[in-house]
């Protein structure tokens, strides 16, 4: 028995000498633990026995516990406080470590410790046995205190490792158990056992049966599921759904069931049905009939046909497509995104739909699909929205615009509804053109991602839609231009023409019957349907159906649901068809074809097509410089013969108008002066084509079709004035009016005018020579009455074509440009440009107003005949100016003939007369009338150019062809002084400080006698007639005679002889006079 009752001597380790498993030497239960027995015959107590450097090792150093968060504690738990027997055994340690340090290690041997403590020499420690012995009791009291404090801990500790240990035993045996058991079986499984095999066939069959009915159960879910999802437009899944379907119900085991058929059948026509409805939806997107798609091309409508609108939209503004492509990722398979509407966004959508056509295995076919319907499509767009322009527009329909206002070319009123129309129909049309065009786009980047992932070979079939896209495009907007611009018949008529509408023109081309105007349900077309029909059943039998009602009626099912709500969007537009064309791909004309639409047709395609360059996917086969080439084929081959052809017409209405050459009556809107009306109109005619050819490329063949046209107008006005001054053939060949020949032809007396009229003042000198050079041609070719112009309205339509030329010519040559670009597409030699410079009319915000300056332009080239024409404008003007110059003076000569002339106003009187000449007073008419007419049209230099000298042509006139009189005593040469004064007082309201001096005075000499006149000659020259003679021999000779012709003329040859002698010797007198002078 222990001495301290803490453990027995029985075999069992754990057992105390009560013979209790958990009981002690004191009764407490407690089991003295490994090493606490002592051997027997052992006085000594020895708890640890000798594993003295076991039980003396460093303890382990503890670790730090994890924190604990606060929210498990309110405040952190402070360390339990350390015991005496605890710090004492810690105290006894550090001693054994700074006093035996060999024993505190893991390798102390303890033989090597007693030997040095029994060895009493000086290297051995046996002086310090007694501290070896108190230490070693001191440490046995420090365990012996830590036992007692931890008891309990021990105690607890023994009797679960008994718990552990029974665990443990019983598992051993379970394990026996089980090993046994395996090995059974394993006997038992190499025995072969007929029942087992059965067994396992038939639950194998069970197996394969169960999985079989699920999968029936799956696939008769699968035709709902699909319906949702295509209703649900979730098409992606949807071909998963279907494909799944197809792979399961096509498997071997499901072929011998028959129940399945319909099913089968049913997911084979769901693909072809499917593909259906992929194109289908493609089509809307691509072909804007979905209600998602319209909000983008009207944005592209008001954003490019009305700047102002879109300013005043507080709209998000649309992004640009550049920035839409960028967000797409086309390099991954596109993913459904469940959160949203897939239509909301088109893009998105047309890419899902090319996925799913991928998946499906039926891009190819959708793509040759929409190749093969896309003429019918974009045919169906314009027609669409040519339909819609027409209902917005009623009253722009072709005919309802006549020729109210005269030439169509110039009414504001035509210009600006057929702006309206044009601008509407090409905003909107090439917005919806463009928006496809970006669906065509992304549809070639969805289709070019998808060759690139999975490797397709057949690249140019998949890859080849947008140049067909844009063949077809070309094709339209060559169609709208030739539509709107050229025309067979001449539309613009004059006004005396019938306005019962344009149409009635190309009624050679109107059709005698057409299917759309038959009533089909009249009696009398049913009738000879059904009659039609039978002979049709008795001829091809089976052809027509039993039931005669079936054949008006069409049948639809499923499958077609969509192309026939295809079909009803676009019924409705049948009318945009222009029936009257007989074409079916021919649109309705909203407007009349007029090249002036060439001006509103340009600007927005051009615009089109520059946009649609960013849009051309790169790397295609189009390439984007060559977008316009087919515009510089219109243009040489359509626009300019139908310009040249236009121009000529228009020229030609403007010249054979009735009253091309009569007053403008309003003409106070465009000149300082009356001018023609056909030159107004001439002008607008010029100024409306280059404002044309401003929104079109340069092309010196369109700018030598105006030159033409104004050489035309030229040789009009040159035929007009030669119409004006011509007179009756005569035998000698002078067709033309002495002022007008002498205007025209060279001549010293045509120089003399021109000097006159280029002189800064007024040249007296060349005054007296053009009078004096006047009077000899008219002396010596005396003028016939025929040669004078009588008619007043042609005084005054001289004068207009005066000022109608020379306005004429300031207008056009305002339009003088000089450019580099030379081409000119007349000439077949020249090598043409490979481009035209479209891209700079590309601006459809820049929109020429009506006062804004207008240009020709034309190169150096050009401009040569561009000046001719305006220099022969000017002379032509300068040419009637001379006329008219002339014209005045040649009236006064054959007036003032007349005049002096014996047969018509004999100066032989034999009494006072009072009155003057009756031609006197009609030349006075005239000359007011003259004078009047030209202040009333010319400018005052002109008019002071026809007045100046009047008054010296009469009075040197009178003076110089005095002898004309033949005979005239006192009474006439009173009256011929009446004539002098009447003629000086009107001209004083026509010519400033006129007088006749000269002409009186000479008259008034021969009242005085012959010897006043030899006086007269006597006194040489006068001061007051600036140093020259007052009259020269010839003169004075005449006034010599005409004093004796009185006498002469006398029947008494008395009178007659002394008459003779007297008058020579005063003309011998004059002679001395003269010669000594």
């Amino acid at each position: 028995m222990a001495r301290n009752g803490y453990g027995g001597y029985d075999d069992a380790p754990y057992t105390n000498g009560n013979g209790n498993d958990n009981g002690n030497g004191n009764g407490n239960g407690l089991g003295a633990p490994i090493g606490f027995g002592l051997p027997p015959g052992d006085e000594d107590y020895d708890p640890y026995g000798t594993n003295y450097e076991e039980r003396f090792s460093t303890p382990p150093i503890p670790t730090s516990s994890p924190p604990v968060s606060r929210s498990a504690y309110s405040r952190p738990q402070r360390a339990a406080p350390e015991s005496s027997a605890e710090r004492r055994i810690g105290e006894d340690l550090e001693r054994i470590k700074e006093e035996w340090p060999a024993m505190y290690q893991n390798e102390c041997v303890p033989v090597h410790v007693a030997l040095q403590l029994l060895d009493t020499s000086s290297v051995g420690r046996a002086h310090e046995y007694r501290e070896f012995e108190m230490m070693h009791r001191s440490l046995q009291e420090s365990l012996k205190a830590i036992v007692h404090e931890h008891h309990q801990g021990f105690n607890s500790s023994i009797g679960t490792f008994h718990k552990i240990q029974s665990s443990i035993s019983a598992s051993q045996k379970r394990v026996r158990t089980l090993k046994d058991s395996l090995a059974q079986s394993k006997t038992n499984l190499s025995t072969s056992d007929p029942e087992l095999r059965k067994l396992a066939a038939a639950s194998s069959t069970y197996d394969r049966l169960l999985h079989t009915l699920s999968e029936i159960e799956d696939l008769r879910l699968v035709p709902d599921q699909l319906e949702a999802r295509i209703s649900e437009k979730r098409f992606l899944t949807a071909v998963d759904i279907l494909q799944t379907a197809l792979r399961r119900i096509r498997v071997p085991a499901l072929d011998e069931i028959g129940a399945l058929s319909d099913l089968r059948s049913y997911l084979t026509n769901q693909e072809t049905a499917l593909t259906d409805i992929l194109i289908e939806e493609l089509h809307d997107h691509l072909y804007l009939k979905s209600p998602y798609c319209q909000d983008r091309w009207q944005t592209l409508a008001k954003d490019q046909g009305g700047a102002k609108q879109a300013q005043m939209d507080v709209k998000t503004p649309m992004r640009p497509f550049y920035q839409i492509l960028d967000e797409i990722d086309f390099a991954n398979p596109m993913v459904e995104d469940l959160s949203r509407n897939p239509e909301a966004d088109t893009f998105y959508y047309i890419g899902l739909l090319v996925e799913a056509l991928n998946k499906l295995g039926r891009l190819e076919s959708a793509v040759n699909t929409i190749k093969q319907r896309l003429p019918v499509e974009l045919f169906g767009i314009v027609n669409e929205t040519n339909t819609e322009v027409d209902q917005k527009h009623p009253s722009s329909l072709r005919g309802g615009i006549s020729n109210s206002q005269g030439n169509q070319a110039f009414g504001s009123r035509e210009n600006s509804i057929r702006a309206d129309v044009i601008y509407d129909l090409l905003w909107t049309l090439y917005a919806k053109f463009e928006s496809i065009a970006e669906s065509h786009r992304v549809f070639h980047d969805a289709v070019k991602a998808i060759i690139r992932r999975e490797g397709a070979k057949n690249q140019s079939v998949l890859l080849g839609g947008f140049r067909e896209l844009w063949n077809l495009y070309q094709n339209e907007i060559r169609s709208l231009l030739h539509n709107y611009v050229t025309t067979d018949a001449d539309i613009y008529q004059s006004d005396s023409a019938p306005k019962q509408g344009v149409w009635k023109q190309n009624s050679k081309r109107e059709q005698l019957f057409q299917f759309s105007d038959a009533d089909s349900k009249s009696v009398q077309m049913t009738t000879e349907y059904q009659d039609l029909e039978g002979i049709i059943r008795a001829a091809v039998p089976g052809l027509m159906s039993k039931q005669g009602g079936d054949v008006k009626k069409p049948t639809t099912n499923k499958s077609d649901g969509t192309l026939g709500r295809n079909d009803s969007r676009r019924g409705t537009h049948n009318a945009g068809y222009d029936n009257r064309s007989g074409g079916i791909g021919a649109h309705k004309s909203l407007v009349e074809p007029s090249v002036f639409n060439m001006s509103l047709l340009l600007p927005p395609t051009l615009g089109f097509l520059q946009r649609l360059k960013n849009i051309v996917p790169p790397g295609s086969d189009l390439v984007t410089s060559t977008l316009t080439s087919f515009l510089d084929n219109f243009l040489v081959n359509v626009f300019l013969p139908q310009l040249d052809e236009t121009l000529g017409k228009l020229s030609d209405s403007v010249f054979e108008e009735s009253d091309s050459f009569q007053q403008d009556s309003q003409w106070t809107k465009v000149a300082r002066r009356p001018i023609f009306k056909g030159t107004s109109a001439f002008y607008s005619l010029i100024k409306a084509f280059c404002k044309m050819l401003d929104t079109i490329p340069h092309d010196q063949a369109l700018s030598q079709l105006i030159i033409t046209q104004m050489m035309r107008y030229y040789d009009r006005c040159c035929d007009w004035f030669t119409s004006l001054v011509s007179r009756v053939q005569d035998t000698d060949g002078a067709t033309l009016k002495l002022s007008a020949l002498l205007a025209t032809g060279p001549g010293e007396i045509h120089d003399t005018m021109k000097k006159l009229w280029s002189s800064e003042g007024e040249d007296q000198h060349l005054l007296e020579k053009e009078t004096g050079l006047l009077i000899l041609q008219t002396n010596e070719n005396p003028m016939r009455l025929d040669d004078i112009i009588l008619d007043r309205e042609t005084i005054s339509s001289l004068c207009i074509l005066y000022t109608s030329m020379k306005w004429l010519a300031i207008k056009v040559d305002q339009l003088r440009h000089i450019t580099r670009n030379d081409t000119d597409s007349s000439r077949t030699s020249m090598q043409k440009p490979a481009n035209r410079r479209w891209t700079l009319l590309n601006d459809p915000s820049i929109v020429q107003e009506e006062s804004g300056p207008v240009y020709l332009p034309m190169t150096q080239e050009t401009v040569v005949a561009f000046d001719s024409i305006v220099s022969s404008y000017q002379e032509l003007a300068g040419t009637v100016l001379l006329t008219l110059h002339l014209e005045i003076r040649c009236q006064i000569i054959h007036a003032l003939t007349i005049a002096l002339s014996p047969e018509s106003a004999p100066y032989l009187l034999e009494q006072v007369v009072n009155d003057p000449d009756p031609k006197i007073l009609s030349l006075n008419a005239d000359l007011a009338s003259y004078e009047e007419t030209v202040v009333r049209f010319l400018w005052d230099k002109e008019i002071s150019f026809v007045r100046t000298g009047l008054g010296l042509l009469i009075d040197s006139f009178l003076v110089t062809n005095a002898g004309m009189v033949k005979a005239m005593n006192s009474h006439g040469c009173g009256r011929m002084q009446l004539n002098i004064l009447v003629l000086q007082q009107n001209l004083k309201n026509i010519e400033a400080d006129v007088s006749l001096s000269r002409a009186a005075r000479f008259f008034d000499i021969f009242t005085e006698g012959p010897d006043a006149v030899i006086k007269q000659a006597s006194e040489g020259t006068e001061a007051a007639n600036g140093g020259k003679e007052l009259f020269s021999y010839d003169e004075l000779k005449t006034l010599v005679e005409l004093c004796y012709s009185a006498q002469m003329a006398s029947p008494e040859r008395g009178i007659n002889t002394v008459a003779k002698r007297g008058m020579g010797e005063h003309l011998l007198q004059l002679s001395e006079h003269m010669w000594q002078s």
